[in-house]
């Protein structure tokens, strides 16, 4: 389905980004992961946004969701992909689904943690980072199963019902991928195994890995004051565009970027009338 607005991430940035671009006219889709996998879930107390007082941080994400889905924001729980931009429109994958939209928020966060020895090496011949995506290349083989999430088993569980032979590891530290021209075995925290394919179940993707070509510096992405990105139609707000990581700043960054983007896909309108 064709969107004006797609937010990558449904946390204070992508939902104050997706709020805006309602209040624009705009028709917005969040993808996002379970409120309860957000970092600020598990803030007992917040106490300096301004106008919620003493709230805890599930409180508050419920608060800002209500409001959203209220303007009607719609949402779409997984992870996105992979990204292009073609003839005027983001196509973003999600899942094994392609959305697309005239202009993109990116407001995931910080991706934590760096690629594992071996991830990038057999990318396409052995690792994956989608179970419902690739999963059926692996039916009746070993598979190992990274979970850095609590919805990742729920991965794990879709590839053992199709027939793989399934090793859950939760939050490993450590990880090294071997081959050849494929995948042939795993080493996770000092403990080797022989597998077919690796699934890296991350809460979120790099943002150069699932935007070729942006631009960032120290890990965080580059924007201007209009929160747009190096590539043309995308915008980035909160913690992925650098401190304070507060939710006030992610907030005012999701307003502007939301405006922004309305306003690009309404220029690519008036182009085309």
């Amino acid at each position: 389905m064709s969107y004006d607005i797609l937010v990558i991430g449904g946390g204070p940035a992508g939902l104050s980004a997706a709020l805006n671009a309602r209040a624009r006219g705009r028709s917005a889709l969040v993808v996002t992961n379970p409120l309860e996998e957000n970092p600020l879930w598990k803030a007992g107390r917040v106490d300096n946004y301004p106008g919620m007082s003493a709230v805890s941080g599930a409180e508050m994400l419920s608060i800002m969701r209500r409001q959203a889905e209220s303007a009607g924001v719609e949402f779409l729980s997984g992870r996105a992909l992979s990204a292009a931009y073609l003839m005027d429109s983001w196509f973003v994958s999600v899942g094994s689904d392609m959305h697309n939209a005239r202009a993109v928020v990116l407001a995931a966060g910080v991706a934590r943690g760096k690629k594992f020895p071996g991830e990038t090496e057999f990318l396409g011949r052995g690792v994956s980072y989608c179970a419902t995506c690739d999963g059926m290349l692996y039916r009746g083989r070993r598979v190992a199963v990274l979970g850095f999430s609590d919805s990742a088993r729920q991965e794990a569980d879709f590839l053992k019902s199709i027939g793989c032979a399934v090793t859950y590891h939760d939050r490993p530290r450590s990880c090294t991928i071997s081959g050849g021209s494929a995948v042939e075995s795993i080493t996770c925290d000092g403990v080797s195994e022989a597998v077919d394919g690796v699934f890296l179940l991350r809460p979120t993707m790099a943002p150069t890995d699932l935007f070729p070509g942006l631009a960032v510096e120290g890990g965080y992405v580059t924007v201007d004051r209009r929160m747009a990105t190096n590539l043309p139609g995308l915008f980035a707000a909160g913690d992925c565009t650098g401190g304070p990581l507060q939710v006030a700043k992610a907030v005012g960054e999701g307003l502007i970027a939301g405006q922004s983007a309305a306003s690009f896909a309404a220029e690519l309108e008036r182009k085309k009338q």
